[in-house]
């Protein structure tokens, strides 16, 4: 079966809370419709035993592999440099204080 995967030109990486208090980050194409499939509790097992989510942070990107290492990078970040990232600092900031480079 020779399936092309179509790419959009807009993909996303966010950080959602959880109800608990705990951040879940992920990388989609379509932010509205991971939103909504992650409160119906379809998109992570992370988040499904953590209802409900919100949007916490996002960062908007033209091509894919920029925002999955962006994805990548944020998944090595402690807690309160993801907050930092929630409260309005910016990504590449929060990466080299932090020492990660994105590949």
């Amino acid at each position: 079966m020779n399936r092309k995967i179509k790419r959009r030109d807009r993909y996303f990486v966010y950080i959602v809370e959880c109800s608990d208090g705990t951040y879940y980050t992920g990388y989609t194409n379509d932010l509205d419709r991971r939103l909504k499939r992650h409160n119906e509790g379809s998109a992570s097992k992370y988040t499904r035993s953590r209802l409900p989510v919100k949007l916490a942070w996002k960062k908007e990107y033209s091509q894919f592999q920029p925002a999955f290492k962006a994805e990548i990078a944020i998944k090595q970040l402690t807690r309160l440099q993801k907050e930092s990232l929630v409260k309005g600092r910016r990504l590449d900031i929060v990466l080299a204080d932090a020492g990660i480079k994105k590949r």
